[in-house]
């Protein structure tokens, strides 16, 4: 609803619509729907600035087990196909204070698992403290390897991850928080999107291929047991067959846990959606079967090497697919099935790993 042309359409064709609001005012929406209620007018609210962190906003949640944490919203990267800095605003983060009030809370009622979100998690407080002329006033969690090291330390929580990172944006102070905190998950998202320099460059993304495989390689050094999963956009403008392969090349090399892949769509108001150079649909698709098949061969390969290995699986709850097995995760996302009693829902568990069948694997409990 931020995008001006997306208000247009709805009152052009849903004219019974009687509220239209943005992400930026969320939180007035009881305060809209009783103004109609009352009024008998239609209304529409939306904010075309920055906005504000409101706290105390409820959230309702769909697990027990896991749970979604917000650290920051906004962007300030302007990837040219992405079009979330135009309508979530710049960069701002939240307190610390109020991020570990929301984590102990959720402590207290049995998660074990927290994800903190945000579009560019590992810039988190790098706007404010440059607003502040690096102040004192976030003395103890002044970035986000400060903010990992102190949720690290709450009783409670067992297993920390976090989406997305920014490459450009990966320090070493983070790389070091990682490697020490025992409750983050070696399992770290680092989207990709293109393996050619100049596609990433046409991208926006700010890192060529070098320096992305430069850092893959140090964060494998430093942190034991690493992981990686990454996102990749297949036909972005302008990509020819060659460039395409060095994506592929990029993919061989690092060998990914897992991969979410993407055929570039135009999106109304991105750099992107104007470029020339298209691509067809059928070269899209053709190049992202390509993609998925080495993907597809990689996990196969991958899968190998967890048979006979003892996993920590936090359980979530009864298989999709069978509900006389129970599922659950490893610290590498690995979906894990096993026959087992449900009092071990919600409980990390000690699983020999049996069998691998490509988008799961099959455990035995360890006695």
């Amino acid at each position: 609803m931020q995008e001006k042309h997306i208000i247009s359409k709805i009152k052009e064709s849903y004219p019974f619509v009687d509220i239209i609001f943005g992400t930026h005012t969320l939180h007035k929406f009881p305060e809209d729907l009783y103004k109609v209620l009352q009024e008998k007018r239609k209304l529409e609210d939306i904010l075309d600035i920055d906005g504000e962190i409101h706290e105390g906003l409820p959230i309702k949640r769909d697990s027990k087990i896991k749970a979604s944490v917000t650290i920051m919203n906004g962007c300030n990267n302007f990837c040219t196909y992405c079009i979330v800095p135009y309508v979530r605003g710049r960069e701002r983060s939240r307190k610390p204070e109020d991020i570990l009030k929301e984590i102990r809370e959720l402590a207290k009622d049995g998660y074990k698992e927290i994800t903190l979100l945000g579009q560019n998690v590992n810039s988190y407080l790098k706007v404010e403290q440059a607003k502040r002329n690096n102040s004192n006033e976030y003395k103890e969690i002044n970035s986000f390897a400060t903010l990992l090291t102190a949720i690290n330390k709450i009783d409670g929580i067992e297993r920390i991850r976090f989406v997305s990172p920014h490459p450009k944006d990966f320090t070493d102070d983070v790389i070091d928080a990682i490697a020490k905190c025992d409750k983050v998950c070696k399992l770290i998202h680092l989207p990709l999107q293109s393996g050619n320099t100049k596609v990433l460059k046409e991208m926006n993304r700010k890192y060529t291929k070098e320096q992305y495989l430069n850092l893959v390689q140090k964060m494998k050094e430093r942190i034991p047991n690493l992981t990686l999963s990454t996102d990749i956009i297949v036909g972005f403008p302008g990509e020819t067959d060659k460039e395409f392969e060095d994506t592929l090349d990029v993919v061989k090399k690092v060998k990914f846990e897992q991969v979410y892949m993407f055929i570039y769509s135009r999106r109304i108001g991105t750099p992107g959606d104007k470029m020339e150079n298209q691509i067809p649909d059928e070269v899209k698709h053709k190049r992202f079967d390509k993609l998925k098949a080495l993907v597809e061969s990689q996990i196969e390969e991958n899968n190998k090497k967890y048979i006979n290995t003892i996993q920590d699986v936090l359980v979530e709850g009864t298989s999709k697919n069978n509900s006389n097995l129970l599922s659950g995760r490893t610290d590498s996302n690995k979906v894990v099935v096993f026959e087992g009693t449900n009092n071990l829902i919600g409980k990390m568990v000690k699983l020999k790993i049996v069998s691998e069948h490509m988008w799961y694997l099959k455990g035995k409990l360890e006695n």
